[in-house]
Order: structure tokens, then sequence, then C-alpha cells
């Protein structure tokens, strides 16, 4: 159920003739806290456009985005009653957007970004191909065997390294903004993070064999 939903299973106050698009967050807040399901409607309506933003900003399904919307609102139903600064509200749903999707992505982190790192290491076998033009099948074999490694090497980064390589593989590609706004990072350390983060991969026991083949 999504926290609009549950939100209209409390009772709502009674409320006369007030324009809720007029109110301040800190009135909006309080009346949603008070049982009025129009006030949380309200707070839904006007702050939704900052989770979709963010979530525009990663290579999610639409029912992955769907979901961290949700996750997103929900959280912030559960927790209308400690917000001592509504006029914060833009900036707390942004952050709790972005860490939500983050986590979105690292559940499928053995999946899909493997896929988009094995494209710049180039081919171990060389360009063997069959008389059909399609690779070899011990081609192919060796190519599984990369992305298999990969994901091993993968998974054993830190946590922000993962993130990081993530929002650098979201197709279309972000911006440099686009990625400093989503990761929190100066844009200028963003080139140099991502270098780090590729060079520990590349240190990974699990691609070792691969590298020396290239070398």
């Amino acid at each position: 159920m999504t926290p609009v939903g549950v939100a209209t299973r409390r009772r709502s106050v009674a409320r006369v003739n007030t324009d809720l698009t007029a109110l301040d967050p800190g009135r909006l807040v309080a009346l949603a806290l008070a049982g009025d399901r129009d006030a949380w409607a309200e707070i839904v309506h006007r702050y939704e456009r900052v989770a979709w933003k963010v979530l525009a900003g990663f290579d999610l399904s639409p029912e992955d985005r769907n979901d961290v919307f949700a996750s997103v609102f929900f959280r912030l139903f559960e927790r209308l009653g400690t917000i001592r600064e509504p006029d914060k509200l833009p900036g707390w749903i942004a952050t709790t957007t972005r860490n939500e999707a983050l986590t979105m992505l690292r559940s499928r982190s053995r999946e899909t970004p493997v896929d988009a790192l094995a494209e710049s290491f180039d081919d171990p076998c060389g360009s063997r191909s069959t008389g059909a033009g399609g690779p070899a099948p011990d081609a192919r074999l060796i190519d599984q065997e990369l992305r298999a490694a990969l994901r091993v090497a993968f998974a054993e980064l830190p946590d922000e390294c993962r993130e990081l390589l993530v929002l650098f593989m979201v197709d279309p590609p972000l911006s440099y903004d686009e990625i400093a706004e989503i990761s929190g990072r100066p844009r200028g350390s963003l080139g140099p993070s991502r270098g780090r983060c590729l060079e520990r991969l590349r240190r990974s026991p699990a691609l070792a064999v691969y590298l020396e083949e290239r070398s």
C-alpha cells in the first residue's frame, strides 16, 4: 500500500476552507500528523518531483522506480513526527531517494553493471571468429569467464566505489554535474575517484589471469 493509501486509513480532522497549496511546510506537516489525509496528499504532490528528478538519474526499471518512490514516501510518513525543520523536506527526500535507489542498484550489482564494465576490457582471447562472423566457441567461453570474474571483482569493491561506477554506467550517460548532485561528491573529485575505483577493480585477484594475457 502506498503512503497516500496508508494515510487514508487515518481519521481526517475538520478543516474549514483551508487552501492547502498556500500553507507552509510546517503547517502541512502538523495537519498531516493530526490525521488530515488531504494535507498528506498535498505533501506528496508538492515534493514528488524531487524524488522523480533523482530517480531519473538511475538505470532502474519503471517497476523499481515506483518501488523506490513508494518506499521514500512511506519512510517520510513514518517519520513525520520527528521532522523538526519541515522547510528542509526537499533535501531529505532527495537524499533518501538517492540512498534507496543505490540500495536497489546494489541488489542488482551482480548482474547489470558487470556487462558494462566488461566492455572496458580488451577481449583477452583476440579476434577469433567463426565462418558465420560470430565469435568462436572458445572465445564465447572465455568471455563468459571474464564476466563471471568481473562479478566477483565488482562485488569485492567498497560500497562507495560500486555506487560511483554504477552512476558512470547509466545509459544514457549522466553528466558530471548530475553525478555530483546525485552522489553528493564534489564535481572535481569524480574523475580521480572513478580512476582509483577502476584501478582497484583491475588489481582484483579474480581478474589477474585476464590482465596478464593482455600484457
